[in-house]
């Protein structure tokens, strides 16, 4: 039906008849595929959530005299300096090891509240910050040499002081996920936020039918070189996310029954907003990053409609019990995104409190944003320079299929 040349056209005469995937799903009920095929260019979704598995990039520029940097903490966390010798590698979830005023994140002080400040910090509040445009206190030892004379440096950098400030995420944008529960005795702090024994909640992490990968579930259209809204800002999939697992056991409709595919993210961060990147903290378990992650679909022909008319209750996932301390947990079988999104789950005849960890409501503003973005000619989509592949594997791959079944 169409070509992405033929659709960026009309975005750049803002002639693009753009719905988010919300608007899709309603319009197909009422028209069917083909009309609504007929009717629009391209389809955004969002999803803001979780992504621990990401960091920034920096480039300090270089001091007068010189240094080549071997140790450097930002706001008291650590940084990765085992590259060119101002170049860094700032994690989201490395763990403040001491606060801006010298305060250690284990010492013995009195005041709680300030030492609990400092734990709750790490390396996604420090990018949070830097794209806030914030100031960061920066403390970095050398390693001297002939051509780096200098043995320290204590500044503050903002994202305008230094040469490039950029995300590169290894892992992003989960195709699916799991709902975590524990059936243990004690209450369970996990990367899904805090689980209560005998099954008191439950929590999922994927904001399921308006999730990227969800609507695009083969990858057909998303590869390696598709620019997405990363962070309020303009990104690109660089690679295959790592756990990249496409070889996850689907339902008909092709969506996987949990964790599957995900994708490697870059942009830079300077074009940022702190509305979409916000640092979190996660009670007992550490901190991590919210980012806000939205993938334009362009609508080439009718099979990309039927892919995102998918909706919640054709969508599902495993609930897993985090109480069993093993990389293969039992399940209580699979469940879909409608039942979820009612906000309870019945396990073993059991009622039981469910919560997103997503926003639902953020990754429908993403999905909005960048339909905004798109009708106004600001934002024009790309085709993949290369797929991502779909027939990857990880030594993990059993750790859902063995335990859930289809029926």
């Amino acid at each position: 039906m169409r070509t992405v040349n033929e659709i960026n056209h009309k975005i750049k005469q803002q002639q693009a008849v753009v719905w988010t995937v919300e608007e899709l799903k309603v319009r197909v009920k009422e028209v069917g595929v083909t009309q609504a095929a007929k009717e629009v260019d391209v389809v955004t979704t969002g999803t803001f959530e979780p992504m621990e598995s990401s960091g920034a990039v920096l480039n300090l520029g270089h001091t007068d005299p010189p240094i080549k940097i071997r140790q450097c903490w930002m706001d008291g966390v650590l940084a990765y300096s085992g590259f060119g010798a101002v170049d860094l590698y700032l994690g989201a979830t490395q763990m403040t090891e001491y606060s801006s005023m010298g305060e250690l994140a284990d010492a013995d002080e009195r005041d709680s509240r300030s030492r609990n400040a400092v734990r709750d910090r790490g390396g996604g509040h420090v990018i949070a910050d830097l794209i806030a445009g914030k100031p960061v206190h920066l403390r970095a030892i050398g390693q001297v040499t002939d051509c780096y004379s200098r043995a320290s440096l204590e500044t503050t950098i903002t994202r305008e002081t230094i040469n490039q400030f950029y995300l590169y995420n290894p892992r992003n944008v989960y195709q699916n996920f799991i709902v975590g529960v524990n059936g243990g005795d004690r209450p369970l702090f996990t990367y899904l936020g805090p689980l209560q024994p005998q099954l008191a909640n439950a929590v999922y992490s994927n904001p399921g039918a308006v999730s990227p990968l969800l609507n695009d579930p083969d990858l057909k259209l998303i590869g390696i070189g598709t620019r997405v809204f990363l962070g309020g800002g303009e990104g690109y999939v660089a690679w295959e996310g790592t756990q990249h697992f496409p070889l996850q056991k689907r339902l008909p409709n092709r969506t996987p029954i949990g964790p599957a595919a995900t994708l490697a993210l870059i942009g830079d961060a300077k074009q940022m907003s702190p509305r979409w990147v916000k640092g979190c903290y996660f009670k007992s378990y550490g901190p991590s990053i919210m980012i806000g992650v939205g993938i334009p679909l362009p609508v080439l022909n009718e099979e990309v409609v039927v892919r995102c008319a998918v909706q919640d209750q054709d969508l599902v996932a495993p609930v897993v019990d985090f109480s069993i301390p093993r990389r293969v947990r039992p399940t209580f079988g699979l469940v879909s995104y409608a039942q979820l999104k009612t906000g309870r789950l019945t396990i073993d005849g059991k009622s039981v409190r469910v919560a997103p960890l997503a926003s639902i409501f953020l990754s429908r503003q993403v999905a909005l944003e960048l339909k905004q973005w798109i009708e106004a000619g600001k934002f024009t989509l790309t085709e993949p320079v290369a797929p991502i592949p779909m027939d990857r594997t990880f030594l993990a791959q059993d750790q859902l299929g063995a335990q859930v079944s289809l029926e």
